[in-house]
């Protein structure tokens, strides 16, 4: 252990703390700092290998840049770790309700000294609750109008720049016709070195539970890779990004998004660097104002949303099944077997986890997450794949986007309907349906979509909720008046193939 004559306690971090806005203020400058790999904590739940490999190259690449300064343990446990220390430590509130109980528990026992407010977001928690007051439901628009004149982002004066907030009309593009890909610069890619190799060795002989393929390392862990990956996007992919935001094609796998979200959820970038920059080249004339827009609302809305309803909403969010919802996840697919699948937008999607441990948002919510709402998988369970399965997956990500954006189990509390579609969305946003087994356009025989098919199903199951919403009220209306809904039902309740 380093001899160190400070009296100041040492900094302790968690694995998504790893960014200079953590760890190199005025405050922490040359304290020691410490860093923990617990097997317990990373065998814990079947993780994606690339998700782990990610985790640990993070951590190990800041003990490298960090040299004497660092004190870094690798134990059974968190608790092992800072009874070697030997002294107590600080520590920033972690990210999850177990590990803050867990902090709070060393702190009685006094191995941790002072716990501080998370620094890796924008918004703090008090200023959310100020914001929200005592409001039960919420809307994520005006939590982002707010954030953007809170930190003055895109504005004039107290106007938005371009005199719109949301530029979100714009950003709703098909693929181009009889395009492979957007044609646009491939993402940034960083360059692996001997620290990357050693965890590929480390996770090689470990005995965790694991899930997905290993592969190259393609998102940034570091401070100073990350700003080069959100210069790389900013210079050659913004301004492409915003209109094919929602745009699925099946060989660009990244199309024109940031790949920022693993060192944003690693704390390795601040969100505040991602949108600066990206306003930047809005003034520039580099980028367009609604692709501009559309990432700004991505980083300060709703990531910074998901963020703060995590908290808000509670320990037993989690456990919220308002659509009653019993079927358990399919081996298949928390196995990640894309070649047991045979509709082209399910299969391409798991491939993508599969292999990469990522999809962008579309696939997560109108192909993954729309299929698992149909079949009406189990929503704890899907909630634990999403959060454990990507590689930006973390406890706080995932309950809103999942429990509620997703699955509608909140009963309404983050959306105001099911995001459950036909086929027909899929065919207009991807190039899925070209070549698939099944007709987006059929929903009884050989070729039925099980999309298609399964929206009917849906909507049939849950015609209550649907009749009692006016955004969804008129697709009861339509499926009254189908003359095959007794054969699609017969068909959908024995189907074994997707």
């Amino acid at each position: 252990m380093p001899d160190r004559s400070t009296d100041d306690p040492p900094l302790w971090l968690f694995a998504d703390q790893l960014g200079p806005h953590v760890w190199d203020t005025e405050e922490f400058a040359g304290r020691e700092i410490v860093l923990v790999e617990s097997s317990r904590a990373l065998g814990r739940k079947p993780y994606h290998r690339q998700k782990l490999h990610l985790v640990l190259s993070g951590m190990r690449h800041l003990a490298e840049q960090l040299g004497d300064r660092v004190t870094y343990l690798r134990t059974g446990t968190y608790r092992e770790a800072l009874e070697k220390v030997g002294r107590p430590v600080l520590v920033h509130q972690p990210t999850s309700f177990p590990a803050s109980d867990m902090v709070q528990r060393f702190r009685k026992e006094g191995l941790v000294t002072e716990v501080r407010p998370t620094p890796t977001f924008a918004l703090s928690k008090d200023e959310f609750d100020e914001w929200a007051g005592d409001r039960d439901t919420f809307r994520m628009e005006e939590f982002y109008r707010a954030q953007r004149e809170r930190f003055g982002i895109l504005m004039e004066g107290d106007s938005p720049v371009g005199g719109k907030w949301n530029y979100d009309h714009d950003n709703r593009e098909s693929p181009p016709k009889d395009a492979t890909t957007l044609g646009v610069k491939a993402p940034w890619k960083p360059r692996e070195d001997d620290i990357d190799d050693r965890v590929r060795a480390d996770l090689d002989a470990a005995d965790w539970p694991m899930v997905g393929e290993d592969g190259p390392r393609r998102f940034a862990v570091t401070h100073d890779e990350a700003t080069k990956a959100l210069a790389h996007f900013v210079r050659h992919r913004l301004d492409t990004f915003g209109p094919y935001e929602d745009a699925v094609l099946a060989q660009d796998w990244a199309m024109a998004h940031s790949l920022l979200s693993v060192p944003l959820n690693l704390g390795a970038l601040h969100p505040l660097e991602a949108v600066h920059a990206a306003e930047q080249a809005y003034h520039d004339g580099t980028a367009r104002l609604s692709s501009v827009e559309g990432f700004v609302r991505q980083v300060i809305g709703w990531r910074e949303y998901v963020w703060q309803l995590y908290w808000r909403f509670g320990r037993g969010y989690t456990r919220r099944n308002h659509l009653r919802a019993r079927t358990p996840l399919p081996d298949w697919w928390s196995e990640l077997d894309a070649d047991a699948v045979t509709a082209k937008c399910l299969s391409s999607a798991l491939s993508d986890v599969r292999d990469r441990g990522w999809t962008h948002h579309i696939p997560r919510l109108m192909i993954l997450g729309n299929h698992a709402m149909q079949r009406g998988y189990v929503p704890a369970e899907l909630n634990d794949w999403f959060a454990t399965a990507f590689v930006d997956g973390f406890a706080w990500v995932m309950p809103a986007n999942v429990i509620g954006m997703s699955q509608h189990a909140d009963g309404g509390r983050m959306a105001t309907k099911p995001y459950a579609s036909g086929g027909a969305y899929i065919d207009r946003m991807t190039d899925f349906c070209s070549g698939c087994a099944f007709d987006p356009k059929v929903r009884v025989g050989e070729k039925a979509c099980p999309f298609t098919a399964g929206y009917w199903q849906f909507v049939h199951r849950h015609r209550g909720v649907m009749e009692s919403n006016h955004r969804t009220k008129r697709a009861v209306a339509t499926m009254d008046q189908l003359s095959d809904l007794d054969a699609l039902l017969e068909q959908e309740s024995a189907r074994e193939e997707f």
